[in-house]
C-alpha cells in the first residue's frame, strides 16, 4: 500500500545507503582521472583505514577522552591512508605504467585480496564495534519521517566531498594537472608537470576518501574485513552509470541506484527484497546501451 510517508522514508534510507557507494565511487573516479585505471583495491584500502582509525581511537580514549580520541583516530586514518595510497602508486602500480592495462587491473585485485587478508590476520574476522560520536541507532523524526543521525551525517559528508572534488578538478591547478596526466602523461611531462608526483597525489586522495567511507560504514555496521565487498560492486556500477570522469555523476548515480533499488523492492511485486540487487545492473546495462560514456561523462574522440 502506497503512502507518502513510506515513500519518503524509502528515499531517505536510499540516499543514506547510496552515500556510502558514492564515497567509494568518488575514490575510484580520482584514480581513474589520473591513471585511466579502475582500482578494485579501493574497498580493501578503506577497510584497512577504518581498522587503523579504530585502533588509534581505542588507544587514545583513556588519555584524552572519547570525543578527542575519535577525532584524532579519524584524522590519523585519513593521513595514513593518503600515505598508503601514494606509496602503493609509487612502488607497486607505477611498475605497470605503459604496460598492459589488464595487468594493472589484476594487480589491484591482488592488492584487494592481500589487504583484506592482512586485516583478518591482524584484527581477526570477527565483527568489532567502531567507537564513534553517536550510536548507530540514534535518530530523530521530521514530519513523521525517521531520519538517523548517521544517515544525515553521511549524506552531508558525501555532498561536501562531491562539491570539493568537482571544484578541485575544474578550477584548481592540481585538478588540471590530474586531468592532464590522465589524458596524456607524456605531453603533461613536457609541459613541466611532475607526472610521478601527480600520480601519487591522485592515489593518496582516493585512499583518503576511502578512509572516510570506511569510518562511516564501520560506525554503523561494525568492522569486518569483508564489509565493503558488496558496496564496491555498487560503487563500480555508479561510476559507470554516472561517468568515469565525473565526480558529480558518480555521486548522483550512487544515490539514484540506492533509491531506485529501495523503491523497486517495496513497490514492484516480482522484485521484492530477494531480487533488488539486480536493479543497479539493469540500470547499468540500459546506460551502457544508450549512453556508453555515462550520464554525466564526456565522449572521447579518437583520431584514426
Amino acid at each position: 500500500m502506497f503512502t507518502i510517508n513510506t515513500f519518503v522514508q524509502l528515499v531517505v534510507d536510499g540516499l543514506a545507503t547510496g552515500s556510502i557507494y558514492a564515497a567509494l565511487a568518488l575514490a575510484i573516479v580520482i584514480v581513474n582521472q589520473t591513471t585511466n585505471l579502475v582500482n578494485f583495491a579501493q574497498g580493501g584500502m578503506a577497510v584497512l583505514a577504518a581498522y587503523v582509525g579504530m585502533t588509534v581511537t581505542n588507544a587514545l580514549i583513556p588519555a584524552i577522552g572519547p570525543t578527542a580520541a575519535i577525532v584524532a583516530g579519524v584524522l590519523f586514518a585519513v593521513v595514513a591512508s593518503f600515505v598508503l595510497g601514494a606509496v602503493l602508486e609509487r612502488f607497486v602500480m607505477r611498475r605497470f605504467m605503459g604496460g598492459d592495462p589488464d595487468a594493472a587491473v589484476v594487480a589491484t585485485i591482488g592488492l584487494l585480496t592481500l589487504i583484506t587478508g592482512l586485516c583478518g590476520l591482524i584484527w581477526t574476522y570477527n565483527y568489532i564495534p567502531y567507537p564513534f560520536f553517536f550510536s548507530a541507532g540514534a535518530s530523530f523524526t521530521v514530519a513523521g519521517i525517521a531520519i538517523s543521525v548517521w544517515s544525515l551525517t553521511t549524506f552531508i559528508t558525501i555532498l561536501a566531498m562531491m562539491i570539493l572534488l568537482q571544484l578541485l578538478f575544474r578550477v584548481s591547478k592540481l585538478g588540471l594537472g590530474l586531468r592532464a596526466v590522465s589524458i596524456n602523461p607524456s605531453s603533461a611531462a613536457l609541459s613541466g608537470i611532475r607526472v610521478g608526483g601527480i600520480l601519487m597525489i591522485g592515489w593518496g586522495l582516493a585512499a583518503a576518501l576511502g578512509a572516510i567511507a570506511g569510518v562511516l560504514v564501520a560506525a554503523k555496521v561494525q568492522l569486518v574485513p569483508s564489509m565493503f565487498d558488496a558496496a564496491l560492486l555498487y560503487a563500480l556500477a555508479a561510476v559507470i552509470i554516472g561517468g568515469l570522469d565525473s565526480p558529480i555523476g558518480a555521486v548522483v548515480a550512487a544515490w539514484g541506484i540506492a533509491v531506485v533499488e529501495n523503491l523497486a523492492a517495496a513497490y514492484v511485486p516480482f522484485v521484492g527484497h530477494d531480487l533488488k540487487i539486480a536493479v543497479p545492473f539493469v540500470l547499468l546495462f540500459a546506460v551502457l546501451i544508450f549512453k556508453p560514456e555515462g550520464l554525466f561523462g564526456r565522449k572521447v574522440v579518437v583520431r584514426v
